[in-house]
């Protein structure tokens, strides 16, 4: 069997698989502060970004209004095999917040049930407490164990950590 080309093309397609991560920002006094929340991503013609929906009053978006630096992590978790690590995809990056009434950005959330659900009871013309943040990535996205087989990790588990770049027209 051939292996799997580990590239951006590839991580991207898992990337769109999930649509659950972990936001990292950083409080006003530099500590950390994480949330779960599901995210969509940009469309494929278009420079790579992913989209979170949530509200101004939380404070994941408080802390991106005071510094805009910030970390998302998708967890690829093994079901069946508990014992052995999850893989992940970390993309660093900038956050914009962004108004809610955008109607390129709720297409994006049209593609998958779960964001469906969560976009449905808006009134984006009108309701002034959710907003949408978009993390623009750094140019490098790091990865661990994604596409791997686990055998090939049980001589080294670092033998699973990589990189990708986005390629220059996606950024």
């Amino acid at each position: 069997m051939p292996q799997q080309k580990l590239d951006f093309s590839f991580i991207e397609k898992k990337i769109r698989e999930k649509t659950f991560g972990i936001l990292n920002t950083l409080n006003s006094d530099g500590t950390p502060h994480t949330t779960g929340i599901l995210y969509g991503v940009s469309n494929p013609k278009e420079e790579f970004a992913l989209y979170m929906l949530t509200s101004k009053k939380y404070r994941k978006t408080k802390n991106i209004q005071s510094n805009n630096l910030v970390s998302f992590i998708i967890p690829f978790p093994h079901h069946y095999l508990r014992f052995v690590p999850s893989g992940t995809i970390t993309i660093n990056g900038k956050a914009e917040v962004l108004p809610v009434n955008n109607k390129e950005l709720l297409g994006i959330f049209e593609d998958k049930r779960i964001l469906q659900l969560i976009i449905k009871d808006i009134d984006y013309e009108n309701d002034k407490d959710y907003i949408f943040i978009k993390i623009i990535p750094n140019p490098k996205i790091l990865c661990y164990a994604v596409g791997f087989n686990i055998l090939k990790l049980r001589g080294s588990h670092t033998a699973g950590g990589y990189s990708v770049s986005i390629p220059d027209k996606r950024r």
